[in-house]
């Protein structure tokens, strides 16, 4: 299984997404600060997730999510950065 996610900055309020097989694990190391992109916004928690099976939807899923179109769909379902006023 693979999992496409979005996390938010306890902190910040920012967005971020990506995509993994071990959502736990995954969450624990951002919050570590091992993701050197975003580890300034750490503590984070996990605002949405969905599961696929085929890493190929998994991964074309996750690059929806970082278009303007996939951050509207997001927001549809309430999931916005607090930081904005999108």
């Amino acid at each position: 299984m693979y999992f496409v996610y979005v996390i938010e900055s306890l902190i910040f309020g920012n967005l971020y997404k990506g995509m993994t097989q071990n959502l736990e694990q995954r969450l624990k190391e951002h919050n570590d600060g091992r993701t050197r992109s975003n580890k300034a916004y750490a503590p984070f928690k996990i605002v949405y997730f969905e599961e696929y099976e085929m890493i190929e939807e998994a991964r074309k899923r996750e690059k929806y999510f970082k278009t303007s179109t996939g951050r509207k769909y997001l927001a549809k379902k309430g999931i916005r950065p607090r930081s904005s006023a999108e």
